[in-house]
């Protein structure tokens, strides 16, 4: 399958989870609020989901799926002993990790919440739900080896779709119980478990449907898996900056007042929408093509596609940034102001979504070069540029909030924690550029840098069109007639996505022929067994 066909693969069913995942949370906004019950319950959200995305999607994700593939080179039979391998030391490890971290939850809930301990009911709250959500965290990872198999022989679709199931269980469960903020705070804590449990079953059904089953057996020390082990340390951190910045963000914003941590929750969600859809569908794409690209010894080509993966990620992440850094109070007005989600917490929250909005092209550039280097089998180098990193992020953070504390803005301080972030996202991709050139792995070819520029003027267009078209709609939001609010914001973003898609074709950024031409593009024959179909 050719990179930009399993882009979209993955692009469109990530955008479907994400649509479902926007019903959850405005259910979600409405009954939980920003008070006490959603600040506890962000932190269990977060808890496990810190820990997924470094090491489930993002450390074992990204060494797994080179070395599968060379193990698939020497026959289907060979990859699946390799996979069985992983899994039974995956299964054995993450259970034991599991039930340390609800053994001693009390203990570390003061060390990533230490604002909550002046709070007794909060903090007892925050480590009920977080021993109820761990559990996620073994189940959702055992999904991710199924998934990272799947992905490795072509098939994206089941990996991709499988989200959606922990949006639909959350959404019921807060639909059966939402008497109080405590209650619909509980509901979602064991909904996310549940969901665990169902994508594990989805995946493990997906994967014996295309032969691909596979069995547990005792754990062995093999050279293979200590070889995958040597991989994941390193790059839990590697590819999991922004994960881990997000999470200090969190422990910070706790010894704020009430509201900052659901604040940069919303906000968070509300730009992981482009993040993930893109930025992930980038990497899952990527990897398996670009680590078969770059075993077939030729480098010109691996540079090629890195080049052509920026692009096209900064051409869908540059019009996301800007329409989330300019109208956030529209969006989030439209999205979440009701029930408990006053228009106070729209503000405020906004606030951090245009600090977070900064942060989206880096992502999607730090993505691309982040597989460069696991491609290679390289975690090493990310790792060192990433503890670099997060130790600058967090004295940036705390320096901010130390600035609007002193000058008495400490109910915004929360956006200064978000915007510390932002930046430290692009010192990220400059560190990780560097590195890549000094190794002989990157270049910026020419026609990225012709790209770079067009879609900055048709970007620049685009964001004077919505400032003034914005402004001009403002007096429709918050009218209390939905289809009037939905109408206004609609024609913002439908106004804006015109502009830019014109000034696109005009200034050559992407011709709307290429974009056609993209979407009608047919798959190439995945590496793998020939029965190995499209997911």
């Amino acid at each position: 399958m050719s990179f930009k066909r399993a882009f979209f693969t993955v692009g469109g069913f990530t955008l479907l989870s994400r649509f479902t995942g926007f019903f959850r949370d405005l259910m979600a906004a409405g009954i939980l609020g920003t008070g006490m019950a959603a600040d506890a319950f962000f932190v269990a959200l977060r808890l496990p989901n810190l820990f997924r995305r470094l090491f489930a999607e993002g450390a074992f994700t990204i060494s797994f799926v080179p070395l599968f593939s060379a193990a698939l080179k020497e026959g289907q039979e060979e990859a699946r002993s390799f996979a069985e391998e992983a899994l039974a030391v995956l299964m054995v490890a993450l259970l034991l990790f599991t039930l340390f971290m609800m053994l001693i939850m009390p203990w570390f809930m003061h060390v990533i919440t230490p604002g909550y301990a002046a709070d007794a009911v909060k903090f007892d709250l925050a480590v009920e739900l977080s021993r109820i959500t761990f559990p996620y965290l073994m189940l959702i990872s055992l999904a991710s080896l199924l998934g990272s198999m799947l992905n490795a022989v072509g098939r994206f679709g089941p990996y991709a779709i499988s989200p959606i199931a922990f949006n639909l269980i959350q959404i019921l469960a807060l639909l059966g119980w939402n008497e109080s903020e405590v209650q619909a705070a509980h509901a979602q804590a064991w909904a996310i478990t549940v969901s665990g449990a169902v994508q594990l079953m989805w995946l493990a059904f997906s994967a014996y449907h295309a032969g691909w089953s596979i069995k547990w057996k005792l754990p062995r020390m093999t050279a293979r898996i200590k070889k995958l082990l040597r991989l994941i340390g390193p790059g839990a951190l590697g590819g999991g900056v922004m994960q881990i910045n997000i999470f200090i963000d969190m422990v910070l914003a706790s010894l704020l007042p009430v509201g900052a941590v659901s604040y940069l929750s919303y906000a968070d969600r509300l730009y992981q929408l482009p993040v993930g859809v893109i930025g992930i569908a980038i990497g899952t794409a990527l990897l398996p093509a670009l680590s078969r690209t770059v075993r077939s010894g030729n480098p010109a080509d691996a540079l090629t596609e890195q080049n052509r993966a920026i692009e096209f990620g900064l051409f869908l992440g540059m019009p996301a940034a800007i329409g989330l850094a300019l109208i956030p109070v529209p969006i989030l007005a439209v999205m979440y102001e009701r029930g408990a989600f006053t228009a106070d917490a729209s503000e405020a929250t906004a606030r951090a979504v245009a600090a977070y909005a900064l942060a989206i092209p880096a992502y999607m550039i730090s993505k691309v070069l982040t597989v460069a280097f696991y491609a290679r089998e390289d975690t090493k180098s990310p790792f060192l540029i990433s503890l670099r990193t997060i130790a600058i992020n967090s004295l940036a953070a705390a320096s901010f909030i130390w600035l609007f504390v002193h000058y008495g803005y400490i109910h915004t301080a929360h956006a200064g924690i978000a915007l510390a972030t932002a930046l430290t996202a692009w010192l990220n991709v400059f560190m990780l550029a560097h590195k890549l050139r000094q190794l002989g792995h990157f270049a910026v070819d020419a026609r990225l840098r012709q790209k770079v520029l067009r879609i900055m003027a048709s970007s620049i267009v685009m964001a004077a069109v919505l400032w003034v078209v914005s402004d001009a709609l403002m007096p429709y939001i918050r009218v209390h007639k939905v289809w009037v609010e939905v109408a206004a914001l609609a024609t913002m973003i439908g106004v804006s996505a015109v502009v830019y898609l014109g000034m696109a074709h005009v200034t050559g950024a992407q011709r709307l022929d290429d974009i056609k031409l993209l979407l009608r593009r047919k798959a190439a024959p995945a590496d793998g067994p020939p029965d190995v179909s499209e997911g």
